[in-house]
């Protein structure tokens, strides 16, 4: 049973889970599609920044930290390094570039949404949105089945250095050594994840209780409009390039 109590611990941060979606929708498709010019420019940026302010606001500083350096060492990287570069070199740091400055921020904000949603939450959310059993259910047993993979793989790579086996004395045999084990834990996870799913009476044909508290605040109703605005503003981009140039 414990498998399925998501803990999203301490939080300054209390939004809806159906606006967490809407928002994760709307940067994912902004940073993918958009420009870089005219108000897509500003748009971008705002998008840019909000996963990243969620984080360090819900208390993952150290996470949003780690995942800006990432997203501003990749783009000093293509700025300055790639100009002095020139064939496969320069095609490879421009590509990567490419790929982290439009991922790296969806990647955040999922990382968010995951870490301040607990099950019950989000089971909560799909029942008010009348969703089907056939789409909750994998997917509330998905939002278990990362943090306890992350939490087996620390147990992994603990044990690796314990026994003596590091990166620098093993060379790419540590993947191996680390992969393996995760592996045949991630199918367990997922076995045990399944139990508990139908433990807990998911798939039973009535209606279930929950014990999720959510609801729409003004909060959540400013990060719609916002999501709602940006994603306006990409199709209109999209549709009439110059009306936002």
């Amino acid at each position: 049973m414990e498998l399925l109590r998501s803990k999203a611990g301490e939080r300054t941060v209390r939004l809806d889970p159906r606006t967490k979606m809407v928002m994760l929708f709307a940067v994912s498709t902004v940073l993918l599609l958009g420009g870089n010019g005219g108000t897509m420019f500003a748009v971008r940026t705002a998008m840019l920044l909000f996963p990243f302010g969620l984080l360090a606001i819900s208390g993952r500083v150290r996470a949003a930290g780690l995942m800006l350096a990432a997203y501003l060492g990749t783009c000093a990287l293509a700025a300055f390094a790639a100009p002095a570069l020139e064939g496969i070199a320069n095609a490879i740091i421009v590509a990567t570039a490419t790929v982290v400055s439009r991922f790296v921020p969806t990647l955040a904000l999922a990382y968010f949404v995951f870490a301040t949603t607990t099950v019950s939450e989000f089971m909560a959310a799909m029942a008010r949105m009348r969703m089907p059993d056939w789409i909750t259910i994998p997917l509330s047993v998905l939002f278990r089945f990362f943090p306890t993979l992350g939490q087996e793989a620390r147990a992994v790579n603990a044990a690796m250095r314990m026994r003596g086996i590091t990166p620098i004395s093993r060379g790419i045999a540590y993947a191996e050594n680390c992969l393996v084990p995760l592996m045949s834990c991630a199918v367990s996870i997922g076995e045990d994840l399944s139990a508990a799913a139908l433990a807990r009476g998911l798939g039973a044909p009535w209606p279930r209780t929950n014990t999720g508290s959510i609801g729409f605040t003004p909060v959540d109703a400013a990060v719609i409009a916002a999501s709602l605005v940006a994603t306006a503003t990409l199709a209109l981009g999209l549709v009439f390039p110059e009306a936002i140039a």
